[in-house]
């Protein structure tokens, strides 16, 4: 099937580029730089990467802790409890296993970060090499995928926020939450990039307590009368696998949940001030952050306590707390979790906001989106965020008990496209990095390719399998499909006017010739 011609960009008041220019010329090109015009259009994977006119101001320490507050959301906090009431102890295995192939899929994501530093990041990825639709549905994705993720975060941070106040509505706290961290997006990334530093810092700190506090009633009794807890809640309710090596496989699902975010790393890669040194550094501390805050707090919990007692209602970090006897640290902890959900929130308007500007730039979004203010922020984006964020309010409004469950089905669904999209992607741009001769200059190669990679695509279809299989989750796969369906006709009907729109402006004596109606020329600023 041959792919469809790419539309002509938004139009903006700067000066323009074609994007029809290899992005193999050059791997040290950077945002704003010259790019030279071909005199025939490439293949569809070999187009110029957009270029964008965001401001470079995300430092390196902004960006190991955006990694990390990626990777420590809602999921850990209340989404692991039904994971463990789902797998018992074995559940330590579904993280480990999950968490491998993640730091798979993010090195597969930093090795692209790395050669063409877009905001756009898998999007403009699956656009490039695997096909412009592929390109479209993710990035439209990004609007059910906001509308999920915000629903089933601010259903749980009302939730938290009722263990103080049991009578303030879940969509009252869900308003405030929005409009804070609509006013800390707008102002500047800099300023965002700071508010994400102290959030990670704060959950990172209660983790490790979590784990230390952990390890110390395990082997030294502490908190238990000095009677140490050792392993035996590991095997005495049922044995390891009490629910079967079949209930640890479908756990995979809420685990995939509580993974998700971990890609959006590679969004911020358009506004780092020194990607080729800080996005390693941030992907490579992926996989030990997964193994400690992850699998080390999984199994403290199923150690100290038996995993019949950790329901799947509430979040088990706060029971911990509660059981030991300190009510202080069960609230301080829940100001953790609150401090998680605020952090979810205030990561989902930089990467969604991002995410709608660089699809503006890709042809695949209104043009509007594309702009940017005189901070350097696309404040109209921000703002489209802000009404999907509103509309996540009223969902949880009109539906408060069935938000996080069903929501983070979906999400899931959504996970699974970005994540197949990034390893599929990755297959490609690596492939044409051999084809022109230039494996030897990327500079941070993703190990055991294409191994890796496959690897990656087993779990994606096993998560797939898992949702399909679930009675609760099911149905959100047939949603999903529904969707995806929704957007292929949308796909096809704005292509097709764009094409009859370009085809009608274009010269008839010079069909071929780059211009302003060219489908493969992009006017974007600062290039």
């Amino acid at each position: 099937m041959a792919l469809p011609r790419a539309p002509a960009a938004p139009a903006h008041p700067e000066s323009a580029h074609p994007l029809g220019a290899s992005p193999f010329q050059s791997n040290t090109s950077s945002v704003g730089s010259d790019m030279t015009m071909t005199k025939s259009a490439p293949k569809d994977h070999e187009k110029d990467y957009e270029r964008e006119d965001l401001k470079r101001d995300l430092k390196s320490r902004h960006i190991q802790m955006i990694a990390i507050g990626g990777a420590i959301g809602t999921g850990l906090f209340y989404g692991s409890g039904w994971a463990v009431a789902t797998a018992g102890p074995a559940i330590i295995v579904t993280y480990v296993v999950a968490s491998v192939v993640i730091y798979f899929i993010m090195r597969a994501l930093g090795e692209m970060s790395v050669e063409e530093p877009v905001s756009g990041a898998y999007i403009s990825y699956a656009n490039r090499y695997i096909h412009r639709f592929a390109g479209f549905l993710n990035g439209w994705n990004a609007f059910i995928f906001l509308l999920a993720t915000t629903a089933a975060e601010l259903n749980a941070l009302g939730r938290y926020v009722q263990y103080w106040f049991p009578g303030l509505p879940i969509w009252v706290t869900a308003a405030v939450a929005v409009t804070v961290m609509f006013t800390v997006n707008v102002i500047g990334v800099k300023f965002y990039g700071e508010a994400e530093f102290w959030f990670a810092i704060i959950k990172v700190v209660a983790i490790v307590a979590l784990i230390l506090f952990g390890f110390a009633m395990i082997f030294f009794g502490l908190g238990n009368d000095g009677k140490a807890i050792g392993f035996s809640n590991l095997h005495d309710h049922g044995g390891f696998f009490p629910n079967g090596v079949s209930a640890a496989f479908l756990a995979i699902v809420m685990v995939a949940f509580s993974f998700g975010g971990v890609e959006n790393l590679g969004i911020a890669a358009g506004e780092v001030k020194d990607i080729a040194t800080t996005m390693p550094k941030a992907v490579n501390a992926t996989f030990w952050r997964l193994m400690i805050f992850y699998v080390g707090a999984i199994t403290v919990l199923v150690t100290v306590f038996p995993w019949t007692s950790l329901t799947g209602t509430g979040s088990p970090f706060v029971t911990v707390f509660t059981r030991i006897g300190v009510p202080a640290a069960a609230t301080v902890m829940n100001v953790v979790v609150i401090t998680a959900v605020l952090s979810a929130v205030n990561s989902a308007v930089f990467t969604n906001s991002r995410t709608f500007y660089n699809l503006s730039l890709q042809g695949n979004a209104p043009r509007f989106l594309g702009t940017v203010n005189h901070r350097k922020v696309p404040s109209k984006a921000v703002s489209v965020v802000f009404v999907t964020m509103a509309v996540g309010v009223l969902l949880n409004l009109l539906m408060p008990d069935q938000v996080f469950t069903v929501f983070s089905s979906v999400t899931a669904f959504a996970l699974v496209c970005a994540w197949g999209s990034i390893v599929i992607s990755h297959l490609r741009f690596r492939k044409a990095k051999i084809r022109n001769g230039q494996e030897d200059q990327i500079r941070y190669k993703m190990p055991l390719h294409p191994y890796s990679n496959y690897l990656a695509l087993v779990f994606v279809a096993a998560v797939l399998v898992c949702i399909a299989i679930l009675p609760e989750t099911r149905i959100s796969l047939l949603v999903s499909g529904v969707w995806v369906l929704v957007v292929f006709v949308a796909y096809t009907f704005y292509t097709r006017t764009q094409r009859q729109r370009s085809d009608r402006d274009s010269p008839a004596d010079e069909p071929n010739q780059p211009g302003e109606s060219d489908p493969l020329r992009s006017t974007v600023p600062g290039v």
